[in-house]
């Protein structure tokens, strides 16, 4: 079977647990200040890294930290893992949905409408390992004094117009097991605001100002060191990680028939390929049609948050938002993670093309 998701796990890996194993210091620790020393100097622009126990955590401690709460509001996209939106709502602040582009990420010509005077942050995502037009939205947060806070938890090592994913507002990574590195669960928070990161460290571990006091309100949100020394290694593999996903992706797109392929990026060192999803009508077929073959894919993602039932019963209607709609009856994730080998990728080609080839004469793809 092709997997979609295949995480990489060598003997450094292995040897880096075995030493925070006979350090006996399992807890955050040296193993975590060296993956954030290191983070913070690969995300180019940034001066702090925050490690915590996973993507999620980094998105709520960096919307508390941006002081948002109750009443407030905080601008995202409807076409994401749920997440991001969930974690606004952890806060007790509304999530304000703007409809996407075609290629999956927030449409920044629609964000300055949906401003208001409770508006305290606006939260792209990086969608699939692609950086959307965070310039635009960049310039519309300063524009009106908004907290930017970029959800790259797919899009580790993506650059536009040389500047990191995470380097424009506060960063915040997963490091999930199906991420372009990863350390099994685990999260990242960067910023150049050394006031904000020590904010973020504090709510990390209880809100401690210092140890057995809290100054404020916080959680048990700490990576492990075990898992840190994971992330260590994996740092160093992310440059061939993401050379590999985009040689695969470049076969896909030059190879696939009968399916929409994902946009090219602009600049080729701007897309790390976490996920590349074509768009295509009778997508349940060609799922089990893959699967009869050996081929594993996946939806990211089958519904537009809005759709939700938790959304649905807060008054939210996807109707408001046809882009991700339409994205969300149409993607497929293919496999392209560096375990892809090129044999995979021929037969994944070859099943795909002898799919569209037996519908010949019906229609293919989504707006063909």
């Amino acid at each position: 079977m092709i997997r979609i998701a295949q995480p990489f796990i060598g003997d450094e890996e292995r040897e880096a647990v075995l030493a925070v194993l006979d350090s006996r210091r399992l807890a955050a620790g040296p193993k975590t200040r060296e993956l954030e020393e290191i983070f913070a100097r690969d995300v180019s622009g940034t001066r702090e890294a925050v490690a915590v126990a996973n993507g999620t955590a980094a998105l709520h401690i960096a919307l508390l930290a941006h002081d948002i709460g109750p009443g407030d509001e905080a601008i995202t996209t409807p076409f994401t893992f749920q997440a991001t939106a969930n974690m606004i709502l952890a806060t007790g602040a509304r999530p304000v949905f703007v409809d996407v582009r075609e290629d999956g990420n927030i449409d920044p010509d629609l964000i300055e409408a949906a401003i208001t005077p409770r508006t305290k942050a606006i939260l792209p995502v990086h969608l699939y390992g692609r950086l959307c037009d965070v310039d635009a939205i960049n310039s519309i947060a300063q524009k009106h004094g908004r907290a930017l806070i970029e959800d790259a938890a797919q899009a580790h090592g993506a650059t536009l117009g040389g500047r990191a994913a995470g380097s424009f507002g506060t960063g915040c990574f997963s490091l999930y097991a199906t991420k372009n590195i990863m350390t099994g669960e685990g999260g990242v928070l960067t910023t150049n605001d050394s006031a904000l990161a020590g904010r973020m460290r504090r709510i990390r571990s209880h809100g401690e100002s210092e140890r057995y006091s809290s100054s404020e309100l916080g959680f048990n949100y700490r990576l492990t060191d075990i898992a840190a020394a994971i992330g260590v290694v994996q740092l160093g593999r992310l440059a061939g990680f993401t050379e590999a996903r985009r040689r695969n992706a470049e076969y896909l797109s030059a190879h696939l028939r009968g399916v929409i392929t994902p946009p090219p990026a602009v600049e080729r060192d701007a897309h790390v390929w976490h996920q590349y999803a074509v768009r295509v009508t009778g997508r349940d077929a060609l799922i089990d049609w893959l699967q009869q073959r050996g081929i594993e894919s996946a939806v990211h993602y089958p519904r537009a948050l809005p759709d939700h039932p938790l959304y649905r019963d807060l008054g939210y209607d996807g109707a408001d938002y046809p882009v991700a709609c339409q994205l969300a009856r149409e993607v497929l994730s293919l496999p392209v993670h560096p375990g892809v080998s090129g044999s995979d990728l021929d037969q994944i080609v070859e099943a795909v093309n002898a799919w569209a080839e037996s519908r010949r004469g019906e229609p293919l793809a989504a707006h063909e």
